[in-house]
């Protein structure tokens, strides 16, 4: 027989969000609890994304728990290796391993009315939870726009996830897709070593120089000997994003100096005009995310790349063809193409108090209570939910946020006692979802004339928060009860039925009584 595990808590996922959630849970003193990680190892993106010159574009000393500090990082901005190794220390710091449940794939979620609790099918097994914290994060599944004739590739293809390390690329035609994140970094990494590489642009991004360097050893000695000195380093750089805010969220011209910095920065390395306009985006800057490399722009620049300012249309045989009518003979495709962030897998598998999936629900637009729990969904929550991104601080400060909510979340349902579930009120999200999206209205990513992957199909933010951390920390302090409809177990059908019997019987009683009382005044009259 297939196993069956009854906790009090399922997380799903293991990245920043589930382990976070994992070490808050056990501080509150809970330990009845399952983290489900489909894959075999915890680190979530940072396992998952291994590709050459991956790093983080957020400063180490910000992009970590705040209760988990790390006086030893190797560089200001730290890479995959660095970022995956510190996430298994904090696994084994905080005493995570015993409630990791590896290779437990969720297939399905449906909550029971009845029993008040989910109901949970994985790969390995099924289990039962009171309340279940999703924590799988927008950047878990990968995607790959459907190009016709890319089935009959003769090469090879992958994306930046899941990159195929047993693959040499050494002199091979290799063309990359995508300008993103991901692509800016594999550029540079691997123009080097292939023979020919042909970049896909459908709109150039806006590249600031990484001011990127190695951390001294007496920096982190002192780190090590006085903790407050790397606290203080932490806070200033909160501080300086938390300062640059307003001109995303509310004064999007502002950010004019730092666009003219940015066009600095093509120019210094890209002395072609005829390249340099096709890197050069015709949209007000911030409006996609603002990307950090200082070897992009030099590693177009050379002799083996190319430049397709258009998307990929299709693929014939071993042939790339451009939206332009560009064609271009290669021998491996790497997409670095984003990922399911407004249309998340995980929302097709979770079924609701109404038999409506998750993504059901969400078809007009993600929408959640602070980011975090969902109308028709009771005791569900989600880490990274709607509207929790950033787009120019550390996600870390955002998820701890949404753990202070999780935590009041819990403490509210021991407050009520027995058998008890909360059920946001659909009212309360439509509030909270109407001021959001008032407020993303004059923000650089509504307003700065671009499309970028914070949109949805309906072409709504439903990804960033458009305010400061501070703000956001504040949202989400506690939970407001008079937001959420407290649902109670019903009685037991044969503690039902007594209590109609007795009912029943009690009916009868004063029935036969009153008839009694007729009769006797009946005799009465009569004498």
């Amino acid at each position: 027989m297939a196993k069956h595990e009854h906790v009090r808590v399922a997380v799903i996922g293991s990245g920043f969000g589930g382990l976070g959630a994992a070490v808050r849970l056990r501080r509150e003193g809970i330990t009845d609890f399952v983290v489900l990680e489909r894959a075999d190892s915890v680190g979530g993106t940072w396992r998952d994304n291994s590709y050459p010159g991956c790093a983080c574009d957020v400063p180490s000393h910000l992009y970590s728990f705040s209760f988990a500090p790390n006086p030893d990082w190797p560089r200001t901005f730290s890479g995959q290796r660095h970022i995956r190794a510190y996430l298994e220390h904090v696994t084994d710091t905080f005493g995570i391993r015993p409630h990791l449940r590896l290779n437990h794939e969720v297939v399905r979620m449906e909550w029971d009315a009845e029993a008040l609790r989910w109901e949970i099918e994985t790969s390995e097994g099924s289990f039962s939870a009171e309340v279940v914290v999703s924590a799988t994060g927008p950047l878990s599944d990968p995607k790959i726009p459907d190009i016709p004739g890319i089935a009959d590739f003769p090469g090879k293809v992958f994306h930046s996830a899941r990159w195929d390390h047993d693959y040499d690329l050494t002199g091979k035609r290799v063309a990359m897709i995508g300008t993103g994140a991901s692509a800016i970094q594999i550029v540079p990494a691997i123009q080097p070593r292939v023979g020919k590489l042909t970049l896909f642009q459908r709109t150039p991004p806006w590249v600031m120089r990484r001011m990127d360097r190695a951390i001294s050893g007496p920096e982190r000695w002192l780190h090590r000997a006085l903790p407050v000195t790397g606290t203080l380093r932490r806070g200033l750089l909160w501080g300086i994003r938390e300062l640059q805010v307003g001109a995303f969220t509310k004064h999007p011209n502002e950010l004019g100096l730092i666009e003219k910095l940015a066009k600095a920065n093509i120019a210094k390395a890209v002395k072609d005009p005829v390249l340099r306009a096709k890197l050069t985006p015709s949209y007000r800057i911030g409006c996609k995310r603002i990307l950090l490399s200082s070897t992009y722009y030099p590693a177009i620049a050379q002799p083996n790349v190319d430049v397709v300012a258009s998307g990929l249309r299709e693929v014939r045989g071993s042939t790339v063809v451009a939206a332009d009518g560009t064609e271009t003979e290669v021998d491996a495709i790497i997409f670095g193409t984003g990922f399911h962030v407004t249309d998340m897998p995980i929302a097709e598998r979770v079924v609701g108090a109404e038999g409506k999936t998750l993504a059901e629900s969400w078809k007009g637009g993600m929408e959640a209570l602070r980011g975090a729990t969902a109308a028709g969904f009771p005791n569900f929550m989600t880490v990274i939910g709607p509207n929790t991104g950033l787009g120019n601080s550390s996600m870390i400060l955002m998820i701890e946020s949404q753990l202070n909510y999780m935590a009041d979340y819990l403490r509210q349902l021991d407050v009520l006692g027995g058998r008890a579930a909360l059920a946001v009120r659909p009212s309360a999200v439509g509030a909270w979802n109407r001021k959001v999206q008032a407020r993303m209205e004059r923000t650089v990513w509504k307003a700065g004339g671009c499309e970028s992957w914070y949109l949805d199909a309906n072409g709504r933010n439903t990804t960033l928060w458009p305010g400061t951390t501070g703000e956001f920390r504040r949202e989400t302090r506690q939970v407001d009860l008079s937001e959420y409809e407290v649902i109670r177990a019903p009685k037991p059908v044969k503690a039902v039925k007594a209590v109609e019997t007795a009912a029943v019987e009690n009916d009868a009683a004063e029935t036969a009584a009153a008839k009694s009382r007729t009769a006797s005044r009946k005799k009465e009259a009569a004498k």
